[in-house]
């Protein structure tokens, strides 16, 4: 699943893999996510429509185990691709998978909404819907982290 979004989006969400959900439909964060994911854009003035989702891995690793580092490295490209063709100004990304990408200093609880300039990119850490969904405690920090995009996306026009 490549992912869904205009191409020249300016919010690039970067997820984990494709759920049960995702991989029936063929579209990124349809399922229990995907209509969180929709709230917390809806709640800082984003239209789905106009950001760019996608996945680190495109296909949905078995029983929805986590995806093993060559199946990350395998679709690495594909997504370098994507952020190069796309050229957003600020990639989000969800969940410890995603972060990963970007962050190799430290776990998701410790440098999420902690923005991080690369190249005249912004790079915001952010935990995965899924885990707000599942850890209850976490859904008030996910909802404090998201109210940061608005602020980064105006910094970067006045770049």
């Amino acid at each position: 699943m490549p992912g869904s979004g205009p191409g020249a989006a300016r919010v690039f969400f970067l997820g984990e893999g494709p759920g049960a959900r995702e991989d029936e439909l063929g579209l990124p964060f349809v399922g229990r996510s995907g209509k969180y994911l929709d709230q917390l854009l809806e709640s800082v003035g984003l239209d789905r429509d106009k950001v760019f989702i996608t996945n680190v891995v495109k296909c949905r690793p078995p029983a929805n185990r986590d995806p093993h580092v060559a199946e990350v490295e395998a679709c690495a490209p594909y997504l370098e691709r994507q952020l190069e063709l796309i050229q957003p100004s600020l990639v989000v990304t969800l969940g410890r998978f995603a972060m990963r990408h970007f962050f190799s200093d430290g776990p998701i609880s410790e440098i999420h909404g902690q923005p991080r300039r690369v190249d005249g990119t912004v790079y915001l850490p952010l935990y995965h819907p899924a885990a707000a969904l599942y850890r209850g405690s976490l859904r008030s920090v996910v909802e404090e982290d998201f109210q940061r995009i608005p602020a980064l996306l105006d910094a970067s026009q006045e770049d």
